[in-house]
């Protein structure tokens, strides 16, 4: 066979027969979206590109869209995520970290206070992409009232004096034997 994708191989039993090569995938010019993980918050949203020992990290944030890649992992690939999101985010308040973990996004949204249910403005589901459940909270059900009461029981509990303050109760020592305080036989 011609074919530079086969390979003539002989055996014993089979004669010969023409096998099938794989081609090796050329790491430099494959792109492949990074894991990520994301969550929500007050004021921003938080998302986390897990990709260890990242090298020329670039991130752009535009008004509803955000762009990342970067080389790394263990096999210094090329990441590329673009994420049109759920709402719109201010792009000169918004920065990002690298670790040698991970690249970490903070997005700073627009509109303060408001929740968003997804990241992504369509509902399709991304196998790339997970929420981050480690850090995620439900800040919508949170109010400062019950905070401060907190931080009052807090104070209270801290202010209470030992046990010297505490009042005497009635009958709290009595060493006086009940009914069913017989003795116990011996053991064999």
């Amino acid at each position: 066979m011609e074919n530079n994708n086969f390979t003539n191989v002989t055996g014993p039993r089979t004669g010969t027969i023409a096998v099938h090569r794989r081609k090796k995938p050329i790491l430099d010019t494959e792109m492949q979206p990074a894991t990520a993980k994301w969550y929500d918050r007050r004021d921003y949203v938080f998302i986390e590109f897990c990709v260890e020992d990242s090298k020329d990290v670039q991130v752009r944030f535009e008004k509803s869209k955000l762009n990342f890649s970067c080389l790394g992992g263990t096999d210094n690939l090329k990441h590329q995520n673009e994420i049109d999101l759920f709402g719109v985010i201010d792009p000169n308040g918004s920065k990002h970290k690298r670790t040698d973990r991970s690249v970490l996004c903070c997005l700073r949204k627009s509109d303060s206070g408001k929740s968003w249910p997804r990241l992504t403005k369509d509902k399709a589901k991304l196998n790339w992409l997970s929420v981050d459940f480690n850090n995620w909270k439900d800040w919508e059900d949170d109010s400062d009232e019950e905070l401060s009461s907190f931080d009052r029981f807090s104070e209270m509990m801290n202010n209470m004096g030992g046990d010297d303050d505490l009042p005497e109760v009635d009958g709290a020592e009595d060493d006086s034997a009940d009914s069913d305080d017989e003795k116990m036989p011996d053991l064999e």
